[in-house]
């Protein structure tokens, strides 16, 4: 079980929970995932929270709704999800890296050569 932190909207972390859970297979393609209900036992929040935060799932075409079962985990999320992440790797994380390097002088040959011996 992950934990809530300060550091994100409660919600936000419950959308980025579930994402996790996807994405490392624990929820699959087509499985019925936790209802609002659950994740607010689960981690003492208000429903309407948890609710918030299912429904930026929905809203992104991760999750659906079958009337009267619950939220499942809809075809081709995985994939949507990574990427989604990667995109933001690439535009955050990375340009953040790039930008580091080039204040310190580390020329691209160098940054290639450090990813090359990490890699092994």
């Amino acid at each position: 079980m992950q934990h809530l932190t300060d550091n994100t909207s409660i919600y936000l972390q419950i959308s980025q929970m579930i994402e996790t859970d996807i994405l490392r297979g624990i929820l699959l393609e087509e499985e019925r995932v936790p209802s609002t209900n659950e994740l607010a036992k689960l981690y003492t929040i208000n429903p309407a929270t948890a609710a918030k935060g299912i429904n930026l799932l929905v809203d992104a075409g991760i999750l659906y709704k079958k009337r009267g079962i619950g939220m499942f985990v809809a075809t081709g999320a995985t994939e949507k999800i990574r990427s989604s992440r990667k995109q933001a790797f690439y535009e955050v994380r990375l340009a953040e890296l790039l930008s580091e390097a080039k204040s310190l002088g580390i020329t691209k040959e160098e940054l290639i050569a450090q990813i090359e011996r990490e890699e092994k």
